[in-house]
């Protein structure tokens, strides 16, 4: 009786400190994306956001992390989730959502990429000249790049040169970048990035293309053990990233909380997502090394073979915009502009 007493008192003074922390912030947000939370952006960026924010606001904000999608729904649901407020914040890759913000797309044209660090920076300067009306739905914190993405396929079918590209089944990250894939030569198939460990495992696909920082959390090293990069100062592609908060759940704050989100936003955070972008490459590289695996860096001339088809996938998307009436050129020529400004 008495151990059963002294059990439900213990019970009780549990609840009533779970309810005293649940209720001890002002402002509750929920962050929702689509990565285990051990991958290197919820590792290494969002976590530590969330954190600044709890203590920056003196306990006030409270950001709730639902990794790999846990409150529902798909990687491509989340830009509306964010919209729609079914959840306060979220961190996305904009290319889930083909065609929703064509403006963005600019950034994943073929050979743009320098460093995750300079192209996200140049990124969001980009979005503060150019993308405010694309991203109106949202109160955006940041917007960034990853670094230079590369192609991983399975043993049998290494990457040595663009005609080994001819049939190859690659998953693609976003539109341009499928249709970059597709005159490479190789059959485009889409899909989020969390389903392709098992794509790979039941060989629905021969391969994948994505930056080294992700490899880790998606066994790419073990499934797709030939890994094949280019010569020069740019990378075959990168993919555009969205971190934004729904509108409402913003200006539900007071203008004190207000500032310790704006303090927490713009140029400095996308900075912060593409440092953290090229320091997961170097961890990714050196565990497909220590796999023992096979990593093929394409020469300056077999480089340029791959250039030459990239140049098509540019002048085709520059003839798309400008039919959509957006300026295309412009809006490359400032993306190459503002990755060249940026790039030490």
């Amino acid at each position: 009786m008495l151990r059963t007493f002294m059990l439900a008192g213990v019970s009780a003074v549990a609840l009533s400190i779970s309810a005293f922390s649940a209720s001890a912030a002002d402002v509750v947000l929920k962050l929702h994306q689509m990565l285990p939370p051990q991958a290197t952006i919820p590792a290494k960026v969002l976590a530590p956001w969330a954190e600044k924010i709890k203590a920056d606001s003196g306990g006030k904000i409270e950001v709730q992390l639902y990794p790999a999608m846990q409150l529902g729904g798909k990687p491509s649901d989340l830009v509306d989730q964010a919209k729609d407020g079914v959840v306060d914040l979220v961190w996305t890759l904009v290319g889930y959502t083909p065609g929703r913000f064509p403006k963005s797309e600019a950034f994943e044209l073929p050979f743009m990429v320098t460093s995750g660090e300079a192209t996200s920076v140049a990124f969001y300067d980009f979005y503060e000249k150019h993308l405010k009306s694309e991203y109106k739905d949202y109160h955006v914190l940041a917007v960034h790049t990853h670094g230079p993405g590369l192609i991983h396929t399975i043993g049998s079918k290494p990457v040595k040169s663009l005609a080994d590209m001819k049939g190859l089944k690659l998953r693609g990250t976003s539109k341009v970048v499928n249709q970059m894939l597709e005159a490479m030569g190789a059959s485009a198939v889409g899909m989020p990035v969390t389903a392709v460990p098992e794509s790979l495992s039941k060989s629905v696909i021969d391969g994948t293309v994505v930056p080294w920082e992700v490899t880790p959390s998606i066994k790419i090293a073990e499934l797709a053990p030939n890994h094949t990069q280019f010569s020069g100062k740019t990378g075959l592609y990168t993919a555009a990233f969205l971190f934004a908060m729904n509108k409402d759940s913003y200006n539900a704050l007071s203008p004190e909380l207000k500032k310790v989100i704006d303090a927490n936003s713009g140029r400095e955070l996308a900075r912060k997502f593409g440092q953290a972008m090229d320091q997961g490459d170097i961890a990714g590289k050196a565990v497909a090394d220590k796999a023992g695996n096979t990593t093929i860096t394409l020469d300056e001339a077999e480089t340029a073979k791959w250039k030459e088809q990239g140049e098509k996938v540019t002048k085709n998307w520059i003839a798309e915009m400008d039919k959509k009436g957006l300026d295309g050129s412009g809006l490359y020529k400032d993306a190459v502009a503002l990755i060249q400004q940026n790039t030490k």
